[in-house]
């Protein structure tokens, strides 16, 4: 019940309650979800950072995943030092510690990672194929991105649907992002499971002048 309780506090964005709620009970910090992840991590998948870095409060040792998605990068540098073949090792939902730190834009902590040996090739392992440089453009994110792709990834990778990281940035309109991906070799013809072009996506999200750039010469 307590776990249930803390989770509705979560959802609901109940920054004050939690504290109150963890400062009676603070094992509940450590407790799994009924999402089989941590409060932490879920408050970060709830777009809550406020609220996750105070439950990270209460945690005596973040776990790898959750200090990448929280963005404590003390604590990323520290368990790497302790435990370097972690780097590569996957969360219980199926993502990398490098995958997190993109898709929650700690750019530090990304780079950190890579710097480190972390492969910026893999793709999350829980059926929807999420590259790291997927997580990065998801998150609207040009320097991310620009290091992931530096350091060898590869522009046309796809992930569940047939999604490539050109097809999220035209949906998201972002022309540096677009012309980053196309600089390093992203393909225009490239399409999603339907027949969607990165083209038709921008032109679905109203940006008529991307789409025109992202169409394909005949």
């Amino acid at each position: 019940m307590d776990i249930a309780h803390l989770e509705s506090l979560i959802e609901n964005d109940q920054l004050d309650e939690i504290i109150a709620l963890l400062s009676e009970k603070p094992q509940l910090a450590n407790q799994t979800t009924s999402h089989q992840i941590s409060p932490v991590l879920l408050a970060c998948y709830y777009k809550k950072q406020e609220i996750a870095k105070a439950i990270a409060e209460f945690v005596p040792e973040l776990s790898l995943f959750d200090a990448c998605a929280v963005g404590k990068f003390d604590d990323v540098t520290l368990l790497i030092f302790k435990d370097p073949a972690k780097i590569n090792s996957f969360s219980i939902d199926g993502f990398t510690p490098l995958g997190l730190a993109c898709y929650f834009a700690h750019e530090d902590i990304a780079r950190f990672l890579v710097l480190k040996g972390a492969e910026v090739n893999v793709a999350s392992k829980n059926g929807y194929n999420v590259f790291p440089i997927h997580s990065a453009v998801a998150a609207n994110n040009f320097n991310i991105t620009k290091m992931l792709l530096d350091a060898g990834a590869y522009p046309n990778v796809c992930q569940k649907s047939g999604v490539a990281p050109l097809h999220s940035a035209a949906q998201l309109g972002n022309i540096e992002l677009i012309i980053l991906l196309l600089e390093h070799g992203a393909e225009v013809t490239l399409r999603m499971e339907g027949g969607k072009l990165p083209a038709d996506l921008a032109a679905e999200k109203g940006f008529a002048e991307i789409a025109e750039i992202l169409m394909p010469e005949d």
